[in-house]
């Protein structure tokens, strides 16, 4: 039988000497993850997928910038930059051709200001909103609708 522990009320944590809450010094050193620790923290993500959906994206390139440019929000009708965590840019896989001309790699952008704007409103961890994100637009890569993905979503609960 396992006994269930409540943990003290945040009035309390916030009292306790051992807490680094207690402490604002403590915060001092801790930062909002950079571009690049985003994007490090995309490829690990990106490198514990099943090996057989790496080997299906392979070529694909994976970028983090602080917002989409205003060009891909206004084509999108997307009024605040803060709306837009990710995007997909390519042809996805099922609608490829191997006769069409040279094309440019299939492209995953991962917002980080959006991200971390989600994050902090959000009780998850920025690392299961950045692996939700890619999956998401690893998604589109594999020509799935965001339609297609809401209902595998909704199915797997």
């Amino acid at each position: 039988m396992r006994m269930k522990i409540a943990a003290p009320p945040p009035e309390v944590l916030l009292h306790m000497p051992d807490n680094p809450i207690s402490d604002p010094q403590a915060w001092r050193g801790v930062k909002a993850p950079s571009l690049a620790d985003m994007e490090v923290l995309a490829r690990d993500v990106f490198a514990c997928l099943p090996a057989k959906f790496r080997a299906l994206c392979e070529g694909l390139v994976i970028r983090v910038e602080d917002f989409a440019p205003d060009e891909v929000l206004d084509d999108m009708d997307i009024e605040s930059e803060f709306d837009l965590m990710g995007l997909f840019q390519g042809v996805g896989l099922p609608f490829r051709a191997e006769s069409a001309p040279l094309q440019m790699p299939n492209m995953i952008w991962l917002y980080r200001r959006p991200i971390l704007d989600y994050w902090a409103e959000h009780d998850e961890t920025l690392g299961a909103i950045v692996a939700h994100v890619l999956v998401h637009e690893v998604g589109h890569h594999f020509g799935l609708s965001d339609e297609d993905m809401e209902a595998i979503e909704d199915a797997a609960g």
